[in-house]
């Protein structure tokens, strides 16, 4: 009776953890996004299923005009404040497909697993997307995503074309070769210059990987990937999975083409699973005292124990639900990312590591990806081949953890940047105008591209919020928590307004040569 009564409290006390995700009741016109730390009242809400409709309703509305597919970013930019919303989620036919030239038409609404579905048949595969397969295409080339692919690098070196609504409701064809300007501004822009409405991707062949793991030193580890890795052929996916609390210690996962049978059957991941082991493995290593000792000497070693052989599509059809909680209310995960020059690694990982253990941070998980240089766009996070260190991590939901946050993030990107380095858009807005025009440096050229556009700015978010003409102190009110590594403090960019645009029209070229002068404003604490 003892024992029954023990397991029975057991199971009560984690029932709460393991069951499946409930997402909060949210009024009709609030828009929020994965991390439910940003709900946002907009003024309508419409989910178009044709490019007609959204060229009329981007011609015919005169406010403020935001974009959203799958909501993963997690920083707010999905929606803006009173503006007419897109949601793009309906918005998934597939167009077109040939088989013969490995190409793809879809809406940009379509999500990377209804791709996969229709191509493996024809033994066909993504040549580049995100981890997981959740996200919608047009998401995916708004923030340029990237992968674990090897030797590829962004999302946009697979793009063929593409199909955007511009703010006057004209519709554009745009491409490595024919409008250039436009495309190297839209992928990679955030939907700051129009609405992405259909693009046409290059595919590969699906074939069969086998993965092989090891442990190493993490200063062993960038030698280890220019010695085996980089410039492989055969290498399909890499990352580098880094141990959180001393961050000394990396294990290398590598999925190698292969001529062996299949040791897994399905060739894609089935959907609709529970992953209520994945939401107990967080759970116990985020909460317990020594959880993160258990992930490393429990968890990990039965994970990566063998040497399965699985499809390609397989691999790249991971669900984002193995990620979510049961619940968001007192804390939620999230994303930070930093990209580092390839050999300025052995340089940033210490920074990384004293900021990380120097607030405590609740790190779940490092993982490190490769990238070859961005081809041209104008918000390239990877100006030259770079390590990624995407960082897994938990915070409480009060104000007082969002402020900590907001201190150890501007910390890494300073130490990003001081490697030459530059961190990733998508995630929680906490860097200084300084930091941003550091690390985008082609930021006035994609707000000369908008000025003449969208002169009106109907796409007001959510690229500018981010990537905002420097100076605007009215988008800009919170002030900096002092940085040890950046001691002068300096304003936060936490939006870009009506105000922020004007300003910048006023100080800028028409080919947008300059950028807007200081501008002072009180700051609030």
């Amino acid at each position: 009776m003892i024992l029954m009564a023990l397991l029975v409290t057991a199971s009560l006390s984690i029932w709460p953890v393991i069951r499946a995700p409930v997402e909060p009741a949210l009024s009709p016109l609030i828009v929020n996004d994965v991390s439910q730390l940003n709900p946002i009242p907009v003024s309508a809400i419409i989910t178009p299923t044709t490019t007609a409709e959204i060229a009329d309703a981007v011609r015919r509305h005169a406010g403020p005009i935001s974009i959203g597919g799958a909501r993963h970013s997690m920083g707010g930019q999905i929606a803006t404040e009173g503006a007419l919303h897109i949601d793009m989620r309906r918005f998934n036919r597939i167009l077109e497909f040939s088989p013969a030239t490995k190409t793809i038409t879809i809406q940009a609404g379509a999500t990377w697993r209804q791709i996969q579905e229709r191509i493996d048949p024809a033994n066909l595969s993504v040549t580049i997307m995100q981890s997981y397969a959740n996200f919608t295409v047009g998401g995916s080339l708004s923030v340029n995503g990237h992968g674990r692919y090897v030797g590829v690098g962004p999302l946009m070196r697979s793009v063929k074309s593409l199909k955007v609504v511009l703010a006057d409701g004209s519709i554009v064809e745009a491409s490595p070769i024919e409008q250039t300007e436009i495309f190297n501004g839209v992928i990679g822009g955030y939907g700051g210059l129009g609405v992405i409405t259909e693009a046409t991707l290059q595919l590969t062949d699906n074939v069969r990987v086998k993965r092989h793991t090891k442990i190493m030193p993490i200063t062993g580890y960038r030698q280890y990937f220019f010695d085996h890795i980089r410039g492989q052929t055969s290498a399909v996916f890499h990352s580098g999975n880094i141990f959180p609390v001393d961050y000394a210690v990396v294990r290398a996962v590598t999925f190698s083409r292969t001529d062996d049978p299949v040791t897994v059957e399905d060739r894609l991941i089935p959907a609709d699973q529970t992953y209520r082991l994945n939401r107990l493995a967080f759970w116990i290593e985020s909460e317990w005292p020594f959880g993160k000792l258990i992930q490393r000497r429990l968890v990990d070693p039965i994970y990566f124990d063998g040497e399965p052989v699985t499809w390609r599509n397989y691999e790249a059809s991971r669900d984002v639900a193995e990620l979510e909680p049961a619940s968001r209310t007192t804390s939620t995960y999230l994303l930070q990312e930093y990209f580092v020059p390839v050999e300025r690694f052995d340089d940033f990982v210490p920074q990384m590591r004293n900021v990380l253990r120097r607030s405590n941070v609740n790190v779940v998980n490092i993982s490190i990806r490769h990238a070859t240089q961005d081809p041209g766009s104008l918000l390239a996070w990877a100006r030259t081949e770079v390590f990624a260190f995407v960082i897994y991590y938990k915070q409480r939901t009060d104000g007082a953890a969002q402020k900590q946050v907001g201190v150890w993030t501007r910390d890494l990107i300073e130490a990003a940047l001081s490697v030459g380095g530059s961190y990733y858009l998508p995630y929680q807005l906490h860097a200084t105008e300084e930091q941003l025009r550091r690390a985008y440096p082609r930021a006035a050229e994609f707000f000369g591209l908008k000025q003449r556009l969208d002169p009106t700015n109907k796409f007001s978010e959510p690229a500018a919020r981010q990537v905002l003409p420097p100076g605007c102190g009215e988008c800009s009110p919170v002030k900096r928590s002092p940085s040890r590594l950046s001691p002068s403090p300096g304003r936060i960019s936490k939006g870009f307004t009506r105000h922020c645009w004007m300003l910048f029209k006023k100080s800028s070229s028409s080919e947008g040569k300059g950028l807007v002068k200081e501008t002072r404003s009180p700051e609030l604490g």
